[in-house]
């Protein structure tokens, strides 16, 4: 019950977060007054599943690319988790690892962090605190919020769709309910 809460706070930040226009919190002051979809089009040149980077990103996509990226580096999919609101499944993906099964929870985090790096994720925003990390990632007109929270062996990756029918249906949805 305590994971689940924990679930639907953290997508209500990341969807409060995703609808600052800010890229997902990863503006670095580059572009000066930049809207977002100004940076939604300028990371989807980068980003995209096809080699050529021009192919936009399925919510399956996404979660494609956390799993490998995740099971890869030691995490197992915790089955139990949450799921998005109803709605939201083109617009939202939630990847709940068992952190309690991972033989280091913060070393597979930061593995999976890297390797999403190397399928193209942006890096942002990273903010540590009290135990606890949070790293702003981007591609295409996807961001995703990876959080490990170490003292709780709780390890998430919430990615959010940017573009305006997404904007729309995860404000609609509101945040997860929980159990």
């Amino acid at each position: 019950m305590r994971k689940a809460k924990m679930v639907a706070a953290a997508a209500g930040v990341l969807l409060l977060v995703a609808g600052c226009g800010s890229n997902g919190g990863s503006d670095k002051g580059g572009s000066g007054g930049s809207s977002s979809s100004a940076g939604s089009a300028s990371a989807g040149a980068a980003g995209g599943s096809g080699s050529d980077g021009g192919e936009a990103l399925s919510a399956d996509d996404v979660k494609q690319e956390i799993e490998t990226a995740a099971t890869g580096a030691g995490l197992q999919q915790d089955s139990t988790a949450d799921q998005v609101p109803p709605g939201t499944e083109q617009c939202m993906v939630v990847w709940n690892a068992d952190g309690k099964k991972a033989a280091d929870p913060k070393k597979s985090y930061d593995e999976t962090v890297a390797a999403l790096g190397k399928e193209g994720w942006r890096t942002g925003q990273s903010i540590d605190q009290a135990g606890t990390t949070i790293k702003s990632l981007d591609k295409g007109t996807w961001m995703l919020k990876a959080h490990n929270m170490g003292a709780l062996k709780l390890v998430m990756f919430i990615a959010t769709d940017a573009k305006p029918a997404c904007a729309e249906a995860l404000k609609s949805a509101g945040p997860p309910k929980t159990s």
